[in-house]
C-alpha cells in the first residue's frame, strides 16, 4: 500500500473511531457530522470524501463492529472444533453464545447496534467489508451448512428469525434484565433457536 492510500485509510479509520465513540456516548441523533470531523481532527468537508452522510458511517460502523463479533465467534468455534465435534445446530448455538457474551461485556456496543439495526442494515453488515480483515459472515454461515451437509429450506429466513430473536432478547435481558437477566434467559433462547433450526431442516 502506497503512502497516499495509507493516509486515506488512516483518515477513514479515524472518522470511524470518532463516530463510534460519539454514537455510543451521545447517540446517533445527537451527534453531528461537524462533531465527528472535529473529533477526528479534520475539516467537515473531508468527511464527505469518505461517507455520504451520518447514516452511511453509522451503517458501516454496524457492519464493521458486527464483523468483529462474528470473526471472534468464528475463531472460537474453530478452536472448539479441535477438541470436540459439534453438529450444525450446536455450532450455531456456540456462535450465538460467544456473541451474546461479547455483547454482555460491551453494553455500549449492544446499545448502539440494537438501536440502529434493521434486517437490511444487518444483511449489508453480513456481506460488506469495511476493513481489510472483516469477514463475510454469510460465507461462514453457508460454509457451516455445507460442512455439515445440512439441507435447509429458506436458510436466509432461518437466519433472519434467529437474528431478530437474539437482537431483541439480548437488548432487554442484558441492558434491563427484562423479563430476566441474560444468563437466566439463555436456556430459553437456545431452546427456541433449536426449534427454529429444526423447523428449517429438511430430513
Amino acid at each position: 500500500m502506497g503512502k497516499v492510500e495509507n493516509n486515506k485509510l488512516n483518515k477513514q479509520r479515524s472518522l470511524l473511531n470518532s463516530a463510534f465513540e460519539l454514537f455510543t456516548t451521545k447517540g446517533v441523533s445527537k451527534t453531528s457530522i461537524a462533531e465527528i470531523s472535529s473529533k477526528a481532527g479534520m475539516a467537515k468537508g473531508t468527511f464527505y470524501l469518505y461517507f455520504r452522510d451520518k447514516f452511511d458511517i453509522r451503517n458501516r460502523l454496524i457492519s464493521h463492529e458486527s464483523s468483529l463479533l462474528f470473526m471472534a465467534a468464528s475463531k472460537a468455534l474453530d478452536e472448539e472444533l479441535k477438541t470436540r465435534s459439534l453438529n450444525f445446530t450446536e455450532k450455531i448455538i456456540f456462535i450465538i453464545d460467544n456473541i451474546i457474551n461479547a455483547l454482555d461485556s460491551n453494553q455500549a456496543l449492544l446499545n448502539f447496534i440494537s438501536k440502529n439495526l434493521s434486517w437490511g442494515i444487518f444483511k449489508e453488515a453480513l456481506t460488506t467489508n469495511v476493513a481489510d480483515n472483516d469477514i463475510n459472515f454469510l460465507d461462514v454461515y453457508h460454509q457451516i451448512i455445507n460442512d455439515d451437509e445440512v439441507n435447509l429450506k429458506e436458510p436466509e429466513i432461518m437466519l433472519f428469525l434467529i437474528v431478530e430473536l437474539i437482537s431483541s432478547t439480548c437488548y432487554s435481558a442484558i441492558l434491563y434484565e427484562e423479563p430476566v437477566d441474560i444468563n437466566t434467559a439463555k436456556p430459553y433462547i437456545y431452546a427456541t433457536v433449536r426449534n427454529i433450526i429444526k423447523e428449517h431442516i429438511i430430513e
